[in-house]
């Protein structure tokens, strides 16, 4: 009998990490995709997998293919608590300093489907230090998946709903504590996501590392003239 295919999908560099160093590893045979552009009808239906994972994904998946294959994803909640974006930072905002990140089935409605599993995450750190040891997790929980195939449970409860943020929302407030500001610093603090920045007399200065020492954060501060607008 032919071992069983996956495909995992991540668009981030974390989640090509986890998969080289781990999942590969895995019983089965593995295949890694890392935008929709490779990640079409065509090239799912030559592997036919058994599961389609996604770590972490910035676009929508086509409905056929939610449709035809099984199709597992991880959301940084413990769903139906804060279905929608940004879930990192939404959490941080709050105030959380643990979660849970489900594994779920998808389904057409955004973040609505079946459970699989759920493990406890710190949310202490850095957001790229937050998001490898989510992948970190998420490989723990597809193991058990391919292992034990358990059958996914429905929701339960309220939902409620996360609002996906944009880069503009990456600006620091005028106002709040040093607690506050470390923690807006650091929930934006990953590779290829836009970092807390304000503006002053035509430049940008742009935030990262930070360490909280009392009521004094330190940080790396790169500072840079504004596009299109003269100093």
């Amino acid at each position: 009998m032919t071992d069983p295919a996956y495909i995992v999908a991540g668009c981030k560099p974390w989640c090509r990490e986890i998969f080289e160093s781990t999942i590969r590893a895995f019983p089965g045979r593995w295949h890694y995709a890392d935008d929709p552009v490779t990640l079409t009808h065509d090239y799912v239906d030559s592997i036919h997998p058994r599961y389609l994972f996604f770590l972490h994904w910035s676009w929508r998946v086509e409905q056929h293919l939610v449709d035809a294959y099984e199709c597992v994803c991880f959301h940084m909640t413990d769903l139906p608590f804060g279905r929608g974006g940004s879930p990192l930072q939404n959490l941080i905002l709050r105030g959380h300093k643990q979660t849970m990140l489900s594994a779920l089935r998808m389904v057409e409605e955004m973040d609505a489907g079946p459970i699989y599993a759920k493990s406890p995450l710190s949310l202490a750190g850095r957001a790229e230090d937050i998001y490898k040891r989510a992948t970190e997790t998420a490989a723990q929980m597809i193991r058990k998946i391919i292992d034990t195939h358990p059958t996914p449970t429905p929701q339960e409860g309220p939902p409620t709903h996360f609002s996906r943020r944009t880069p503009a929302d990456s600006r620091i407030a005028d106002t709040g504590s040093p607690e506050s500001l470390y923690d807006f610093i650091r929930m934006l603090d990953a590779e290829t996501y836009p970092h807390a920045y304000f503006e002053h007399h035509g430049y940008r200065f742009t935030f990262q590392n930070a360490a909280l020492d009392g009521s004094k954060i330190h940080a790396d501060v790169t500072i840079e003239p504004i596009k299109d607008q003269k100093p």
